[in-house]
């Protein structure tokens, strides 16, 4: 058995698309019309396709905050930028996690939780740029010294 990527139904299909896409950056893989497939290995499903699928009989709810789907940008004013700009209701505002990785979360247009956050090579810059010795970095972020000094090495120019 292999695992293949999270699917999660929306109301309207072209909506759904358009926020990944414009909103999210995601490219699509494949595009079977009631259900679409994005690089990245996600999927959005139609709804009232989905629901004949499981049959009728299953109701299908929305909006629990108990699923998401997390991405990683490392530009995060470029990100609530975008996300202003597009109107997007947050969970919360960017935030800092206790190993100090910048993450904001946010609704989809049907509900479901998105998160994004830095990519930890990133984090481990920006820690650096600060002036935190390597060392320190790694215990700060859980991850073994040489991922912090390969990570720093991959944003100096």
């Amino acid at each position: 058995m292999r695992y293949i990527c999270p699917l999660i139904t929306v109301e309207n299909i072209e909506r759904s698309r358009k926020f990944y896409q414009e909103v999210m950056e995601q490219t699509v893989k494949y595009d079977f019309g009631e259900n679409v497939t994005f690089h990245g290995d996600f999927a959005i499903h139609l709804k009232s396709h989905y629901q004949t699928l499981l049959g009728n009989e299953h109701l299908i709810t929305k909006g629990g905050n108990d699923f998401e789907l997390y991405f990683e940008q490392d530009d995060m004013d470029q990100l609530l930028m975008r996300l202003t700009e597009n109107g997007v209701r947050l969970v919360h505002p960017l935030r800092e996690q206790p190993w100090k990785q910048r993450v904001v979360r946010f609704y989809d247009p049907d509900n479901n939780v998105i998160e994004v956050g830095e990519s930890l090579e990133h984090l481990a810059f920006r820690l650096y740029g600060e002036g935190r010795a390597i060392p320190e970095i790694a215990s700060i972020i859980g991850l073994p010294e040489a991922f912090v000094e390969a990570s720093v090495k991959q944003f100096i120019p």
